[in-house]
């Protein structure tokens, strides 16, 4: 492993990794799924450190984490708090990355991330707040740059698979045709109900309430067709799409924009000679479509129904503070028991699996391919964050000094795919065919 960007700094910090919020719902699989690469063979995770404001709740999570019949390692408890930006600074000082669990992110994120960039520590997330990830690079790109640091957020199922699995499902094509469109239908499968945390339902109250227009990144290409159905019949894939707002879609048009200024990828930190051209072969031949789109994925219309109500309660209640206080009080109430304070049951969360299908159409042709996985939010997630981390320790000279950027942009050109398929995500080519 190269230490490159600051030889003196990076070599002499305390910690690879810091988990912070590690006993949050989601940061407790985080420390379960890192603890099994803490000092594993051939891992580049040697040190590792759990922050968060209780000791006694880390002490906690590390017991159960670590399993039942098992001593629990010696793990550094830090304490830490994001309203005080002392601590967060202590704590980025003394680690390479900081993989925070602490949403929203909305709320708790910024100061997180300006201590990241201050101390030229390397910030790892699971957003999928949209409107915090556009914030962040308008406010600490140039900075991170300057220090740095590497800030990427949605490294969870959010947006990482999708941007993966996209760059995946481009190699597919071959030849000279291009994908103009990809379309990715997501599915969400289970012998249980599916459930998800109070903290997703804070975080979708708060981007609701805060949503706006944003304007969208030109890419270049043909513009995409405008009478797209809001619901449409795939035979091959028998799912029903529904057309919804996609968090992967705008974090994919940010690496498309990115890419259309920088046809050739960022040039990483300490790149070889080897390096430089293998990076300017892939993004040559990567070849991205002019437009992504994303949709849910139904077996049935009636599923759509509680989704529909859902959403109305969703939009219409968090434009007003009384409502999105009612909206936070009584989550399961106005989502139709999708979310639950107290989170799904262990049996729920390991009867779950998703798939998500990428179709995609240019030059007469049609591509399909699929990424398959475990329940997103508390075994997909946990595995992708962890795997980024070992990535970013084990590739720092190939990864861009610093700044704020994409997984795609970040990941692209790594063994990601590789590492993700080696844990339980796989990546599969369906079908080609001309139409």
């Amino acid at each position: 492993m190269a230490e490159i960007i600051n030889p003196g700094s990076r070599s002499t910090k305390a910690y690879d990794v810091v988990i912070l919020g590690a006993s949050g719902f989601t940061g407790k699989y985080v420390v379960r799924e890192a603890l099994k690469f803490l000092n594993a063979p051939n891992s580049p995770l040697k040190s590792l450190a759990l922050a968060g404001r209780s000791p006694s709740r880390l002490s906690e999570t590390l017991k159960w984490a670590a399993g039942p019949n098992s001593t629990p390692p010696e793990i550094p408890l830090l304490t830490a708090d994001t309203s005080d930006p002392d601590s967060l600074a202590r704590v980025a000082s003394q680690t390479k990355i900081i993989l925070d669990c602490v949403g929203p992110f909305h709320l708790y994120g910024p100061p997180v991330v300006a201590a990241c960039v201050e101390a030229g520590c390397d910030y790892l997330d699971i957003t999928g707040e949209v409107d915090f990830m556009e914030r962040m690079e308008a406010s600490y790109h140039d900075k991170a740059v300057e220090s740095g640091s590497l800030v990427i957020s949605a490294c969870g199922f959010e947006s990482t698979v999708a941007e993966i699995g996209l760059l995946f499902h481009s190699r597919q094509w071959g030849g000279p045709s291009v994908p103009n469109r990809v379309d990715a239908y997501v599915s969400l499968e289970s012998g249980k109900r599916i459930v998800f945390n109070y903290g997703t339902y804070e975080s979708l109250v708060l981007v609701a309430a805060n949503a706006h227009k944003r304007a969208r990144p030109v890419i270049p290409g043909a513009a995409p067709p405008k009478d797209t159905p809001i619901i449409e019949y795939q035979k091959q894939l028998g799912l029903w799409g529904v057309k919804v707002p996609s968090i992967n879609s705008a974090v994919i048009r940010r690496t498309q924009a990115t890419l259309a200024e920088n046809p050739h990828g960022l040039p990483g930190a300490n790149e070889s000679v080897e390096a430089v051209k293998k990076r300017e072969e892939f993004w040559s031949r990567a070849k991205l479509p002019s437009h992504f789109g994303e949709k849910l994925g139904l077996k049935s219309l009636f599923g759509l129904i509680p989704i529909m109500i859902f959403a109305i309660f969703l939009l219409v209640l968090s434009k007003s503070r009384v409502g999105r206080w009612v909206l936070l009080q009584f989550p399961t109430f106005f989502s139709l028991g999708l979310f639950r304070k107290s989170g799904p049951s262990e049996e729920e969360i390991s009867s779950a699996r998703f798939k998500l299908w990428f179709v995609g159409k240019g030059a007469g042709t049609k591509v399909v391919t699929r990424v398959t996985g475990p329940e997103i939010g508390y075994v997909a997630t946990p595995i992708i964050l962890v795997q980024c981390a070992l990535v970013v320790l084990n590739d720092r000279a190939a990864l861009p000094k610093g700044g704020v950027y994409t997984p795609g942009i970040a990941f692209g050109l790594t063994d990601l795919q590789k590492r993700l398929q080696d844990n339980g995500i796989s990546f599969d080519f369906i079908s080609k065919k001309s139409i």
